[in-house]
């Protein structure tokens, strides 16, 4: 009888359960470990299936500064507890030094857009040009066969392309953050925590496999900012727009003077300066060219219509080929989705009008799009400035809705 080839042998072996056609000890994974609960799990799981693990973690900052950070990734004693893990399972760990290509590619552009009046997100960079770029490049340097990290989202194997799906334990869904991932960096990457249940199941598991971070706080902080003082980073790179300035009502009344564009976020209510208002007033514009922060009342927050920059579509067929989409969207991480309609104006740029008028959309964040009908992902885009209707301007949201 005629033996198979190790070709056929393989298309008819079972999948593991990272989805290859081959036993765990042949399949090598890069684990990317930030040194807390959730990397150290996947690593620790992972190679205790039998998988070839390769830790590495990256160094983003000068060890000696984030030292004395608590409650922040990439810090120095992360550092140290992914290398206790890799030591006790013993499998490799690399330290690998980013903090030029993070210093330029995210705590520049995040210093800039905050002068700039825009409420950036750097968590998203950092995964888009660090984590998914950078350290991808590396895994396939490596040789290894996918890049698993503890980010809570799903991964599934669609019939056209591989799909980005929530997680299932959607108090911990980090799909937001993950919108700018691309389809070549999808099929590559691995997300073994999203079907966990939820966070006390991974540090049960952590506890079993006796990882001394099973108990560790989770990361609250911006890793670069400390203590959550944008403020105080970005007048160190940007001093300019730490620069005092007017702050005025929607008419444009003077009603006194702010301590730099920076401080201030749309939708803003504590913290204005300002005494002896007769009701609450937000921020809803904040304009660095004239050093002007504009309050108004809630009802001045609304937007009907905002215009996307920058899409990233995971979608099955491309982008511009419907004339609108209907979707979910979120436009904040800590807001539940909405139902919108999103008009593609070519490949990475489109209108989103939404079914009613959202709060406090802030230019500057992601608008990431869901399937109403499931839990996936379809991309999203970053929120420009153009495009915000006043929500005392009926006659221009009617005819936003209508011209959709």
């Amino acid at each position: 009888m005629v033996k198979a080839s190790k070709s056929v042998r393989a298309m008819n072996r079972a999948k593991n359960s990272l989805g290859f056609r081959k036993s765990p000890a042949d399949t090598r994974v890069v684990v990317a470990m930030s040194g807390g609960v959730d990397s150290s799990v996947v690593a620790a799981h992972l190679h205790q299936q039998g998988y070839d693990v390769v830790g590495i973690t990256l160094q983003l900052y000068n060890h000696a500064e984030m030292v004395r950070r608590k409650g922040a990734c990439c810090a120095g004693i992360d550092i140290h507890d992914a290398r206790r893990i890799a030591e006790k399972y013993s499998f490799p760990h690399y330290v690998l030094d980013y903090e030029s290509v993070f210093r330029q590619s995210v705590i520049n552009e995040f210093a800039e857009s905050y002068a700039a009046g825009y409420t950036p997100i750097p968590c998203i960079r950092c995964n888009q040009r660090v984590k998914f770029r950078e350290l991808l490049d590396t895994a396939i340097n490596l040789d290894a066969d996918c890049l698993a990290t503890g980010h809570y989202v799903q991964r599934i194997e669609g019939a056209k392309v591989d799909e980005l799906h929530c997680a299932v334990d959607r108090s911990r869904d980090q799909s937001y953050f993950l919108f700018a991932t691309t389809h070549r960096q999808l099929a590559y990457l691995r997300f073994p925590l999203g079907s966990a249940r939820s966070k006390d199941d991974i540090r049960r598991l952590a506890s079993n496999y006796g990882l001394a971070v099973a108990n560790k706080p989770d990361s609250q902080d911006i890793c670069f900012v400390p203590d959550g003082r944008y403020g105080d980073v970005i007048e160190r790179l940007k001093p300019e727009a730490a620069q005092p300035g007017d702050i005025v009502d929607v008419e444009g009344n003077v009603l006194g003077t702010h301590r730099g564009v920076i401080h201030y976020t749309i939708g803003q209510r504590r913290r204005l300066g300002i005494s002896g208002l007769a009701r609450p007033m937000y921020v809803v514009s904040i304009e660095p060219d004239d050093r002007r922060i504009v309050i108004g009342p809630k009802s001045a927050l609304h937007s009907q219509r905002i215009q996307l920059r920058g899409i990233n579509w995971l979608g099955d067929s491309p982008f511009s080929s419907r004339k609108e989409w209907k979707v979910d969207v979120r436009t904040r991480s800590t807001r539940p989705p909405v139902e919108a309609v999103v008009v593609p104006k070519g490949a990475t740029a489109a209108s989103v009008v939404f079914v009613q008028p959202e709060l406090a959309v802030a230019p500057g964040q992601a608008c990431v799009f869901y399937d109403p009908c499931s839990s996936r992902v379809l991309g999203g885009g970053w929120i420009e400035r153009k495009g915000r209707t006043k929500a005392t301007d009926p006659v221009g949201m009617e005819q936003n809705i209508a011209s959709h």
